[in-house]
């Protein structure tokens, strides 16, 4: 909460002017951690890359996991034989079970908790001359999106933007921002 304050604070206080006829404003980004209704709030997009899989090879090796009910800890055997069960998919695409533990510890969480997986929220800046965007600077890419976020130019709702993410296995970066492009209306 407290830094979604600091970034709405950001945004109100971040217009510049560059030119006489330029100016500089905060790019308001939301979003971006939703996952699909089969992965019941797993991060898959995250947690794949992060191993070196694609989503869907994490998806169909998941899906011959057996969780606890909710609300109840797993029986030590029903864990030996879920990771057994990931390894033996995962492994011959070269997951290792350290890999597995770093990854799945990294990105546990408690949908109900209210908290996500560790997330970074990213930063960019818009340069509009005449109402229209002359160019767009990430200045922090972020990490932990898990779908693209919703961007926008405060006081310019007719602008739309789309964001790129880029994944891979290093945890700090994975999920980031690598680009924001304008979308251009089709013709």
């Amino acid at each position: 909460m407290k830094s979604q304050l600091i970034a709405l604070i950001a945004i109100l206080l971040v217009v510049s002017t560059v030119g006489a006829d330029e100016q500089q404003v905060q790019l308001k980004i939301s979003g971006g951690h939703e996952t699909d209704p089969r992965d019941h709030g797993r991060p898959v997009a995250l947690i794949g890359n992060a191993l070196g899989v694609t989503p869907e090879i994490f998806r169909e090796a998941f899906s011959r996991v057996k969780p606890a009910p909710a609300g109840r800890e797993p029986e030590p055997a029903q864990v030996q034989r879920n990771k057994a069960a990931l390894l033996d998919a995962l492994g011959k695409h070269g997951v290792t079970n350290e890999q597995l533990d770093r990854v799945s510890n990294y990105y546990r969480y408690r949908p109900e908790s209210g908290r996500l997986w560790p997330t970074k929220p990213a930063a960019a800046i818009a340069t509009l001359k005449d109402g229209a965007i002359t160019s767009i600077k990430v200045t922090e890419s972020g990490s932990g999106y898990s779908t693209p976020p919703e961007i926008s130019v405060p006081g310019h709702s007719e602008i739309a933007l789309k964001a790129t993410l880029a994944f891979g296995r290093d945890l700090k970066s994975n999920g980031a921002i690598a680009s924001i492009a304008q979308n251009k209306p089709a013709q």
